[in-house]
C-alpha cells in the first residue's frame, strides 16, 4: 500500500473531511538537479499542494496529520491505462490499417499506416480517459492512522 502523510484542512461533519497533500517530486533528488532543464520545468508547472476530500468515520480537527493509503494495485492500473492502453491502440490501429489496405482498394503507403495507427492511439487514449475516470471514483484513499497535530 502506498502511504502519504496529509493535513486535515475541514471536518465536513458529513462523514467526509478535506485534506491537503504536500505533492513530491522526483527532481532535486539528484546532482544535477541545478542545471537540468526538467527540475526547471518541474518546480515552475507542478501543482505544490492537492487537496481532495476522503471518508472518515472519526472526527478530524483542522491542522491535524493523518497517514493516508491507496493500494498498489490502483497505481498499476492507473499506469497500464495511461501508458499503456494507447501504445496498444497504436499498433492495433496499424495492424488494421495494413489489413483492412487491400479490401477498401486503398494504395498501401506507409503514411497510411501510420495513419490508421495515430487513429487507433487516439481513440485508446480517449478509451482510457474515461476508465481513468471510473477508476478514480472507484479508488479512495483510506485512512490508515491519526498521527497528531503538527509541531511548529
Amino acid at each position: 500500500m502506498m502511504e502519504e502523510v496529509a493535513t486535515v484542512i475541514r471536518n465536513n461533519h458529513d462523514g467526509w473531511i478535506t485534506v491537503e497533500v504536500k505533492v513530491k517530486n522526483a527532481c532535486n533528488h539528484c546532482e544535477s538537479s541545478e542545471s537540468c532543464g526538467t527540475s526547471a520545468v518541474s518546480k515552475a508547472f507542478s501543482p505544490k499542494v492537492q487537496r481532495f476530500s476522503v471518508p472518515a468515520k472519526e472526527s478530524y480537527q483542522p491542522g491535524e496529520l493523518i497517514k493516508l493509503g491507496l493500494p498498489e494495485s490502483v497505481l498499476l492500473k492507473a499506469a497500464a491505462i495511461v501508458y499503456l492502453l494507447p501504445l496498444l491502440g497504436l499498433f492495433v490501429g496499424a495492424s488494421l490499417g495494413r489489413f483492412f489496405m487491400p479490401i477498401l482498394d486503398i494504395a498501401a503507403t506507409e503514411a497510411v499506416v501510420i495513419g490508421f495507427g495515430v487513429l487507433g492511439g487516439v481513440v485508446a487514449w480517449m478509451m482510457g480517459r474515461r476508465w481513468a475516470k471510473q477508476l478514480e471514483q472507484v479508488s479512495q484513499p483510506v485512512i490508515i492512522a491519526r498521527i497528531g497535530q503538527r509541531i511548529v
